[in-house]
């Protein structure tokens, strides 16, 4: 909470006096009603009431015990001194009826929601108060709607092949890329944002804190036109509020609940995807697009059964099945595993049952970039419901196989045909499918292999495209040639590989071989070696750094538990769905293992990175130097960025 307030106070002059709460400015004669604590810091009334109905005694800004809460609720007498509650100074008339609860018995400051049934909101059976949003075709500008076409490419493992040869296994790579970055905000699809965010016992400090900053981050990098909800889990869910537009007025309402946000409790994961569902469902207008992002740093105790015999755990169950693939409520669900006790095999699953991505946050500091990266693919979508089709043209040629990764496709039985299910792309994504042919031999000159094509919906006019690609052919000598393996053919096959390698090592680690999963990865690193130095492809360097890492990280079962797991699976959440997920340090502007971000994602993280720059040299020059003995040099303290944030 300090943090995040002393980022947004170097935001405002020393003279405009804010609200620590929603940030908004405090004056009086304004129409808001004021709140001075026995503490000497001030608040809008309406912002601290909130805060205390959420459970919060203490002083958002110095931490101090209140002895006296604010209190939003009808007037009574005081229950234990028999005094009315005293109304604070400068409230508009028409604010309701407003009081302050003095000098608190330890019965009442120790369970004030139970002692008082007005800070308890009964929640609706049915989530239809989502709200009013304008009509997209009304609101984007005809000339800002054009984004553009998806771009076809095609690379041929070689460009001949002698007539008499018959070619089993003949490799295409087809290569798609969207439509550039809209710049307009009014030019892009809206969003519909369901975040469900873990706050149980584990979150406790700094944790908690951190996830404030990042939520609040999201809130104020929303548009007028998105909407966001946010639900809360412990030991049972709750909505905070449901979809509202991220205005002015939007963003002080969500960043008042957000920071009035407590700990306490278990891990309910099952409870919280259940009510963020109902948001998605419930909703009487949608927006263009539609995520969910589930936070979580424990593991789920209430919904998914244990077993002791070897038997594993089906966690895909935690998914409601109305928001599944196939569902006309289908939406993604992108999870982000908190620290080292998360249950990264659940939040993996969550994320691939509902085709979308696994991050892990192995550093605290770092949600807040996780979430960064997320939200700036989410805020320039550009296709929707995406299809590949592959069509074989000449006579006996047959498609064999797709290498597809986690995206659901299909061959014909007599082999002619096939397809792919993409779904959404980012502004500027690029998705790489890999395509067996089986060839006969030849009587002409030329052999036509297939024809490419794909559909999909604009996601800003909601207009249907349909896109062909050129057709491939090879050339038919009547001569043997020696062809080169073309080299983007040959870079698609290493990263399928790699990813195949990464699939087996987390097999061999999950049953307890180390060493066969560092001898696994040993392997693919030495072949992607060889291939760096011929090519020096920043793709292959990227896979060599995040293998090797991946190899430290599974040397042992401490290791493992700790955080190899949820690496390698984080990695493999990137590569199966070819887009970019945090771990280790992926999100640093300057590291190599920066796959698949998109200049969307890469801009949004340089927001982030540079939000508060003033606040990190803030906490480098803190009193926990010291001056160290007979050197006259300071030395840092040994305490952690978490330790002196809690």
């Amino acid at each position: 909470d300090w943090l995040y307030r002393a980022s947004c106070s170097l935001a405002y002059p020393q003279h405009v006096r804010v609200c620590a709460i929603c940030l908004g400015s405090m004056r009086t004669g304004h129409g808001q009603a004021l709140f001075t604590a026995e503490c000497s810091h001030k608040f809008h009334f309406h912002c601290i009431t909130s805060n205390v109905r959420h459970g919060n005694h203490i002083c958002p800004i110095c931490r101090a015990d209140w002895k006296e809460l604010p209190f939003q609720g009808p007037q009574l007498a005081d229950a234990t001194h028999g005094r009315a509650r005293v109304s604070p100074v400068n409230w508009p008339q028409d604010d309701g009826h407003m009081a302050v609860i003095r000098r608190l018995s330890n019965s009442y400051s120790g369970n004030l929601l139970e002692q008082f049934p007005v800070f308890r909101t009964p929640e609706a059976d049915i989530f239809n108060d989502d709200e009013q949003i304008d009509i997209q075709s009304e609101t984007v500008e005809e000339s800002n709607a054009v984004t553009g076409s998806v771009e076809i490419k095609t690379y041929a493992e070689v460009q001949a092949i002698q007539q008499s040869v018959t070619q089993k296994v003949f490799s295409i790579l087809i290569h798609l890329k969207a439509p550039k970055s809209l710049e307009s905000v009014s030019s892009r699809a809206p969003l519909d944002l369901v975040t469900v965010l873990d706050v149980s016992g584990s979150m406790k400090g700094a944790k908690l804190a951190l996830l404030k900053k990042a939520m609040g981050f999201v809130i104020q990098t929303l548009g007028p036109n998105d909407r966001l909800s946010v639900i809360v889990f412990s030991s049972a869910a709750r909505r905070l509020f449901p979809l509202r537009q991220m205005n002015v007025n939007g963003r002080m309402q969500a960043m008042q609940a957000v920071n009035s946000l407590v700990d306490g409790g278990g891990t309910n994961i099952s409870d919280g995807l259940k009510k963020g569902a109902k948001v998605i469902e419930h909703r009487r207008l949608k927006n263009p697009v539609c995520s969910i992002i589930l936070l979580s740093d424990g593991q789920d105790t209430y919904s998914v059964p244990t077993f002791d015999d070897g038997v594993q755990t089906n966690h895909s169950m935690l998914v409601p099945p109305s928001i599944l693939p196939g569902t006309g409520n289908h939406v993604q669900i992108h999870t982000f595993g908190f620290g080292a006790d998360h249950d990264s095999a659940a939040m993996h699953a969550i994320a691939e049952t509902s085709s979308g991505t696994f991050s892990f946050i192995d550093a605290e500091g770092s949600i807040q970039n996780g979430f960064a990266q997320c939200i700036g693919g989410l805020l320039s979508v550009v296709v929707k419901e995406m299809r590949l089709g592959v069509e074989c043209v000449d006579e006996g040629v047959v498609l064999t196989s797709i290498k597809s990764g986690g995206y659901a496709s299909e061959v014909a039985v007599d082999g002619r045909n096939g397809s792919v299910d993409i779904g959404d792309l980012y502004a500027d994504e690029e998705r790489g499918f890999l395509i067996t042919l089986h060839v006969p031999a030849a009587q002409g000159q030329q052999t036509v292999l297939i024809k490419p094509s794909c559909t999909y919906q604009d996601a800003v006019t909601t207009e249907s495209i349909q896109v062909h690609g050129s057709e491939v052919s090879v050339e038919r000598p009547a001569y043997s040639v020696d062809c080169k393996m073309s080299p983007e053919v040959e870079r698609e096959w290493h990263r399928v590989q790699a990813m195949e390698d990464m699939s087996a090592a987390r097999a061999a680690a999950d049953g307890g071989d180390f060493s066969q999963a560092v001898s696994i990865l040993e392997g693919r690193t030495r072949i992607l070696e060889s291939q760096a130095a011929q090519s020096s492809d920043s793709q292959c360097l990227a896979l060599i750094t995040e293998l090797r890492e991946m190899q430290e990280r599974v040397e042992s079962r401490r290791r493992y538990d700790e955080s190899g797991r949820a690496f390698m699976l984080a990695g493999l959440s990137s590569h199966s769905w070819q887009r970019a997920t945090a771990r280790g340090d992926s999100t640093e502007l300057n590291t190599q293992i920066h796959t698949y971000q998109t200049p969307s994602m890469v801009d949004m993280l340089h927001r982030s990175q540079t939000l508060v720059p003033a606040v990190v040299e803030m906490l480098n020059r803190s009193p926990t130097v010291a001056p160290s003995r007979g050197s006259g040099r300071s030395v840092r303290s040994t305490k952690s960025f978490s330790e002196r944030l809690a």
